[in-house]
Order: C-alpha cells, then structure tokens, then sequence
C-alpha cells in the first residue's frame, strides 16, 4: 500500500468513527502529502477573499468563498462554483481557517457527488491558544507549510 492510500484510508476511518457525511478527515501534513503526491488531488480554500488577503493563501489553490466578509453571508452560488472549477473524479480537500466551514463544503460536496471530498482538519491558522491566537498551536501555517501572501 502506498504512503497516499494509507493516508486516505486514515482519513476515511476518522469519517466513519465520526459518522462524517464525505470521504474523510486529515491533517495539515497528510493534506499536503496527498497534493504532492497526487496529480488527481485539488486543495479547494474556502475562506473570505479578506480572510485571503489579510492572512495568506496556499498556492495553487482553489478559492471559492463559503461566506463573504463582512457579516460572513453565505455564498448561495457555492455549489455551482464548484462544479465550474474543480472536477468531480478529482480528490479534494477542503480547507478553510480552522476546519468548520470546510467541514461544510465537504458535506455539500458530497452531496453533489464528488466521491472524493475531504475534510482538512485545523484549517490555514488552527486553534486558538488561550492568547486567542492562532497559527500557534496547528494548522498549516503552523506546520511551516507552503503559504503566501501575494494576490492571484
């Protein structure tokens, strides 16, 4: 078995001892191994083009808003974005800042028949610590994974 099928069949475990509504869960790690190593695999960035601007972005990215700043309003064209960007036979992994929204977009995802949807877990800024910051505990940032902040 390969490295990326063991990481996807970890994800798939912590989906059903979850009862997750899509394919699976992973880490900040597992999620970047999997975009390396998989040509078939697409990170889709769900946060607020603020958010993008203001704290940074992963290269190579999707973005598609869940929301909208300010007031964090939903953005009701979401799924049919989706299906205009990134395709349904591709692996994705959803990330958003901490892992709430992109849990959502897993969910939709799937319900639309993407097969592959994946949760990132702690998001680009993870947790906050007891300071209420974040980057500090987990997340992609934190482990001084690929970012930038230039604009597309």
């Amino acid at each position: 078995m390969s490295e990326i099928e063991k990481i996807l069949q970890k994800a798939h475990q912590r989906a059903q001892d979850n009862s997750l509504p899509y394919a699976g869960a992973m880490t900040p790690l597992e999620a970047f191994e999997v975009l390396q190593d998989n040509p078939n695999a697409q990170l889709v960035d769900v946060r607020s083009q603020a958010e993008l601007d203001l704290v940074g972005r992963v290269p190579d990215a999707v973005n598609i808003e869940w929301a909208f700043y300010p007031g964090m309003v939903a953005n009701t064209d979401f799924a049919q974005q989706l299906a205009n960007q990134v395709d349904k036979n591709k692996t994705i992994i959803f990330m958003c800042r901490t892992g709430g929204r992109s849990h959502n977009a897993a969910a939709v995802a799937a319900s639309l028949g993407y097969a592959q949807a994946y949760n990132m877990l702690e998001g680009f800024e993870g947790e906050a610590n007891a300071l209420q910051q974040r980057t500090m505990l987990n997340g992609w940032k934190h482990a001084d994974l690929p970012w930038t902040h230039a604009k597309k």
